[in-house]
């Protein structure tokens, strides 16, 4: 199967550069200057596997289109591209729902392996895809937490995320090992975005006080899920 990716990028120079490279790795690149012309595509049948969405864009923000393709697709794996070093930037991406971001200018190597890694984690069927969480049921191919009435719609890192603690339940586990073993990059960025997705799964199962997810002061997370 050939991997169809959604290359929304208005620099004409960069854009080409960048598609021309996805292309020798084998990969299928429908390239969007105007991030407005991507619009008509969610309506229809959306054959793409993988987004590719620069933040600088002129009429329409990357911010903006991924929040269009998420209320369309609310599964689709999304990755910003950013100029600006900034964490707001990635911090804003992160909530919003995307799977991971580069900054421009990016090393081709490097968007490739983040490509793939999302890949990896978005195409591969998992066995189970039902997990009971306390009052809880996890559903990991709809990506949704339900609870009562109650249907939570999670990303793709949320999803995995919640996953890898699974496997540590009753169990301490720490902060290097998840985003060694689970994003494969430890810098000061992704563990903040470590914190808001924690912070978020809190909240998603505050209706069972039994289930507990508690932060260990320079070490990481104990946690605790009651098992039915």
């Amino acid at each position: 199967m050939k991997i169809k990716i959604l290359l929304a990028e208005d620099d004409s120079d960069f854009g080409m550069i960048l598609k021309q490279y996805l292309e020798l790795e084998d990969f299928e690149v429908s390239w969007f200057q105007n991030p407005e012309h991507i619009l008509p595509v969610l309506q229809s049948d959306f054959p793409f596997h993988i987004g590719i969405l620069d933040i600088m864009m002129p009429n329409l923000d990357g911010f903006s289109l991924a929040k269009m393709i998420l209320k369309a697709k609310p599964d689709f794996p999304l990755l910003f591209l950013t100029a600006k070093n900034q964490k707001i930037d990635r911090l804003t991406g992160l909530k919003i729902g995307a799977d991971d971001y580069i900054s421009k200018p990016c090393d081709p190597e490097e968007l490739i392996l983040r490509i793939k890694n999302i890949l990896k984690r978005t195409l591969v069927s998992e066995t189970v895809t039902q997990y009971s969480i306390g009052s809880y049921i996890l559903d990991t191919e709809k990506l949704l937490l339900s609870h009562s009435n109650e249907k939570i719609r999670l990303t793709i890192r949320e999803k995995d995320l919640l996953l890898y603690l699974l496997k540590f339940n009753h169990k301490t586990i720490k902060r290097d090992d998840i985003l060694d073993n689970l994003w494969e990059t430890n810098d000061y960025f992704t563990g903040r975005s470590l914190d808001v997705f924690i912070s978020r799964l809190r909240k998603y199962f505050q209706h069972d006080e039994k289930i507990k997810i508690q932060s260990l002061r320079g070490i990481g997370f104990e946690i605790d899920f009651p098992e039915n």
